[in-house]
């Protein structure tokens, strides 16, 4: 009887600390699972290579009736710190023609954002391919129009196209971050190394080069030229497309904007025909604008509240002569059309918005009393072409292989942009103003020539901006010649409208030969000084 007892007595002490025992079996087992999982995922990451790797393939087009052979490399170049330390890695695809003689010129291209990848200068500008566009219009899903260029830069010059960090396949390295490179001097300093690195792999010092940016990639050009020219390296020229360089006078309170916007709002209404006597030439047209803005409309702004009921009367008639919009809506505006609300007034009666981007495109809206679109009608037509064209075509022509995603954008979370510039010479700006860098490269370097190429339907980046930022540089008359503007037909990405196109190629053309027909002749522009003639 006490034997059972005893064994009963044993057992039930024992039955606790069996059940514990099951208990954390499995919760063992489930930590070791996890543990498991997290290293296998770890061993899966697809982080950006330290080394650079590259994929090289070859090509061939036909430009101006001459068949070009081409080598194509998609690759990472990896830039370092002023230690040597590696600090991140730059995706880029070159285009070099073969059989070259001499030291042959090299661009390097570059979108804006700030925080987009190079996938539209890319694929839709002067690479040796292209993806078909129309004009203006909405492009089909796939299969989509791809092929070879005939408007290829590629006559004139090698092409490097480099993504921003934290977009397309370019990421920072170690211990950096994004926020690393998330900035205007910040920015330029990578993309002025990773300039430097190309140029050094490839043997590139002794070839002209230039810079070719896009949209906030013109804020970056003068930046970055700037930077180069203190480490040794001076450029031949830039190409300054679609550009805003000053985003200072983008700020509230200030009447700047609307004057810039202006000149873009009646090119609108000229297209849309909008306009009660609408004009036969649109260039003769903007003319007469321009001389309105910078005079009676300036003038109007100028003096605020101060106004006489009689000048605002007059100046807005004016206004609406030329943008097709209400007297009565632009008084009750006080004179400053903002742009969304232009956007959404001027085609109202049709429930239609015009585009940002390129405002010869057009949104059907939801509340046609909006007084802002929904969407940019010109983005959207085109992206899902771009990036569907590109991701096949590094894959399997290009052949560069990454289980990394391919980022439209760096925006997201984490994403704060600096804005905050040191220019030369010039203190901190809370708000940059790159121009004073474009001035003060020009001046070092008066060889430099400049190409401002501009779109009239461009409200993103409008042609009047430019025109006010480069007469505000204040350079002498000689450096002045080596500026040059284009206009086209066109919006913000000027090449959706192929009719650009053949333009586009001939006065790049032109001016490619005519940068470097200035560097191979014998003395550079007389300064200032030297031409005064008096001690």
């Amino acid at each position: 009887m006490h034997r059972l007892v005893l064994t009963s007595l044993l057992l039930a002490t024992a039955a606790p600390a069996w059940a514990q025992d099951k208990a954390e079996q499995p919760a063992a087992k489930g930590q070791g699972y996890r543990e498991q999982m997290k290293a296998e995922a770890e061993s899966a990451w697809a982080r950006p290579p330290v080394e650079e790797t590259s994929a090289v393939s070859h090509g061939a087009v036909t430009v101006g009736g001459q068949s070009i052979a081409y080598t194509a490399t998609a690759g990472t170049l990896t830039i370092r710190d002023d230690e040597g330390k590696p600090t991140a890695s730059y995706f880029y695809t070159a285009y070099t023609r073969d059989g070259a003689k001499g030291p042959r010129p090299v661009t390097f291209f570059y979108n804006g954002g700030p925080g987009s990848p190079t996938i539209w200068l890319h694929m839709g500008s002067f690479a040796p391919v292209r993806v078909t566009t129309a004009n203006p219009e909405y492009i089909r899903p796939a299969p989509y129009g791809f092929g070879p260029n005939p408007h290829s830069l590629i006559d004139k010059t090698d092409m490097v196209f480099i993504d921003a960090i934290g977009a397309g396949w370019s990421r920072p390295l170690g211990d950096k971050a994004g926020k690393d490179f998330w900035g205007v001097d910040q920015d330029a300093d990578g993309f002025s190394r990773a300039i430097q690195r190309y140029t050094s792999k490839f043997n590139r010092w002794a070839s002209p080069k230039f810079l070719f940016g896009e949209s906030y990639g013109t804020l970056r050009n003068p930046v970055v030229a700037a930077k180069l020219e203190a480490a040794g390296l001076s450029l031949n020229g830039i190409v300054q497309f679609s550009t805003i360089m000053n985003y200072g006078v983008r700020q509230p309170g200030y009447d700047q904007n609307f004057l810039t916007l202006f000149p873009t709002m009646a090119a609108t209404a000229w297209y849309h025909n909008r306009l009660q006597n609408r004009p036969g030439d649109l260039r003769v047209f903007l003319d007469e604008v321009r001389a309105f803005t910078s005079g009676a409309y300036a003038a109007a702004l100028a003096k605020g509240s101060t106004i006489s009921p009689e000048e605002k009367a007059a100046v807005a008639a004016k206004m609406a002569a030329y943008t097709g919009i209400s007297e009565a809506y632009i008084l009750r505006a006080d004179l400053r059309l903002t742009l969304p609300r232009f956007q959404t007034e001027l085609l109202r009666d049709r429930r239609l918005a015009v585009g940002r981007l390129d405002s010869r495109y057009l949104l059907n809206v939801t509340d046609a009393n909006a007084d802002s679109p929904e969407d940019d009608p010109a983005s959207t037509a085109v992206s899902g072409a771009f990036v569907a064209t590109f991701q096949d075509y590094a894959t399997r022509v290009l052949g560069y292989k990454t289980d990394m995603p391919y980022r439209m954008t760096a925006r997201g979370p984490g994403f704060d942009w600096d804005w905050k510039h040191r220019a030369p010479g010039d203190g901190t700006h809370l708000a940059p103003d790159s121009a004073v860098d474009l001035a003060y490269t020009m001046r070092t370097n008066p060889y430099l020539k400049v190409l401002f190429i501009n779109g009239y339907f461009d409200f993103a980046t409008p042609f009047y901006g430019a025109e006010f930022d480069v007469n505000h540089m204040l350079l002498d008359q000689q450096l002045q010649k080596n500026i040059r503007f284009t206009y086209y037909d066109a919006g913000h990405m000027v090449y959706l409208n192929p009719d650009t196109m053949p333009e586009m190629h001939r006065d790049l053309s032109t001016w490619y030969d005519d940068a470097l027909r200035a560097a191979a002749s014998g003395n550079p522009p007389a300064r200032p000084e030297a031409r005064a003639g008096n001690n």
